[in-house]
């Protein structure tokens, strides 16, 4: 039998997570449990065309990756992971390319850091030569928006 009582509940990440604050009933222990939306599982069509699930975990390495040494936060981290995933969600089709979750995760880059959004693009362009990154800066700087 549940022994707990909700002292407080609040959503964050635009109403997909839900925090509440509980009490233990026995031991007066206070702790936090966090629910999260589970929308339809959207798949995600490869370049080799097979399908996985969409795997929010796998946006979050690769932005962390190109946020490696740069002044972002975990949670400005986070939030970019969720915007990605609600935009993904947002298309309302039950499969998607890696090429539109690319250029998704460019456009929230490109916004947060320009440096992360350099990284991020010479990998998912498999950039050959320093050429390559003196165009996606150009092409960057000139149109201030993402390739």
């Amino acid at each position: 039998m549940d022994n707990d009582r909700v002292i407080d509940t609040r959503t964050t990440e635009e109403g997909y997570v839900i925090r509440r604050k509980r009490v233990c009933g026995s031991c007066n222990q206070k702790f936090v449990t966090l629910e999260q939306l589970e929308v339809t599982s959207v798949r995600v069509s490869k370049r080799d065309e097979t399908r996985e699930p969409f795997d929010r975990e796998k946006v979050r390495r690769g932005i962390e990756r190109a946020c490696s040494k740069r002044p972002i936060s975990t949670q400005k981290i986070e939030t970019v992971v969720q915007e990605i995933e609600n935009e993904v969600n947002s298309l309302m089709t039950s499969e998607v390319s890696t090429a539109q979750i690319g250029e998704i995760v460019m456009k929230q880059l490109a916004q947060l850091d320009e440096v992360a959004y350099v990284r991020f693009c010479s990998v998912y362009h498999e950039f050959e030569d320093v050429r390559d990154f003196f165009k996606a800066i150009e092409t960057f700087r000139a149109a201030d928006t993402p390739i």
